[in-house]
């Protein structure tokens, strides 16, 4: 019995949770006690005899004074080697296993009563991911980005080691896609018509395939891939709106569509992203997909974008719209039920369109 509790491993546990606002942006606090000025989950190290599920939901309330918030699931499971660095001199880790919870998105309110413990943390942030990835440790923002990316994708448990999946890569993983954040994302959307005298510079579309899903593109770049419906700039060669959505849709994601139809429009007062030409519209349209042809590159940007799969409330988190994006996904549910018969998506996890693309029933 000795030499079998001998040859037992030992090592520090942790948990930390991934806790959101409204429009996708991470939650990290920045410790006084790091030598190196990096940031972290909301967590900490398991005290003993306790479960890293109590742990988590302790150290959230000690470190943001927010009291029972509820833990969905465990999104990331994550295993360190013995002596990885840490941050008191002298101190050889005997190895590290991190679990990380998903601690939900947080209303106004509670992010207003978030009080942190002055000794302890000098102050937090909510930071959109690629920009939380560059104020935590490398590792850390592996496993940040894994487990954030299981809760969007709607995949199991991301199991890691050294900040690298162990199993399947999800594709959110592979693509590196990140929540697109936009400041525009509290504009409302209106629903009747463009007024005559207001250009529409933007035709973006939630495009459904047969079992209710949606279709998002992201565009690869080198700080990860951002998604976006598939749609763009209203072109001179353009006559409508709606055929510059069905050029964007062919050329991004090789998409064929049918029966494109208006939901409604976002007023862009300035119109800086396409050169200051002031007041214009952005265009939201529902469109049905009739089929999904093989990947191609963009010619816009010569390089191919990935094609994913998601339900709509899934594409909404993604696009970092927050409770209008949430809205407006429903809007468009709810006008492909009315128009064309198709179901309310089932949760499922986002996938990628194969490269030879998809037959549609």
């Amino acid at each position: 019995m000795a030499h079998f509790t001998a040859d037992r491993h030992a090592a520090w546990i942790g948990a930390a949770a991934i806790i959101t606002d409204e429009v996708g942006r991470v939650l990290l606090v920045h410790p006084t006690y790091h030598q190196d000025d990096s940031w972290l989950l909301p967590g900490g190290v398991i005290e003993s005899g306790e479960h890293p599920h109590v742990t988590c939901r302790r150290e959230i309330t000690e470190e943001l004074g927010l009291v029972d918030l509820p833990l969905a699931r465990v999104l990331a499971v994550h295993s360190l080697p013995p002596h990885h660095p840490v941050d008191q001199p002298g101190t050889n880790c005997p190895g590290e296993i991190r679990f990380v919870f998903d601690g939900g998105t947080l209303t106004p309110e509670q992010v207003e009563a978030i009080r942190p413990p002055r000794e302890e943390l000098s102050e937090y942030a909510f930071l959109e991911t690629r920009d939380a990835v560059r104020q935590l440790r490398a590792v850390d923002g592996q496993i940040m980005l894994a487990a954030y990316r299981a809760r969007l994708g709607n995949t199991a448990t991301a199991h890691l080691a050294d900040g690298r999946h162990i199993l399947d890569v999800p594709a959110l993983d592979r693509h590196d896609v990140h929540v697109r954040y936009r400041p525009m994302w509290d504009s409302p959307l209106n629903r009747t018509p463009v007024p005559d005298k207001l250009p529409v510079q933007q035709a973006w579309a939630w495009c459904f395939v047969p079992d209710g899903r949606v279709i998002l593109v992201a565009d690869p770049g080198p700080r990860g891939a951002l998604p976006m419906l598939p749609g763009g700039t209203v072109e001179k060669a353009d006559t409508t709106p709606e055929d510059a959505l069905h050029r964007e849709a062919a050329e991004e994601a090789q998409l064929t569509l049918g029966d494109p139809v208006r939901l409604g429009w976002v007023l862009d007062e300035t119109g800086e992203v396409y050169g200051g030409v002031g007041p214009n519209a952005r265009l939201r349209l529902a469109a049905r997909v009739t089929a999904i042809g093989s990947a191609a590159v963009d010619p816009a940007t010569g390089r191919p974008f990935a094609r994913l799969l998601a339900t709509p409330a899934q594409a909404a988190a993604l696009l970092g719209w927050g409770p209008p994006g949430a809205r407006q996904a429903q809007l468009a549910v709810e006008t492909a039920r009315e128009r064309w018969g198709l179901p309310s998506a089932r949760a499922a996890a986002i996938e990628e369109i194969p490269a030879e693309g998809m037959q549609l029933s």
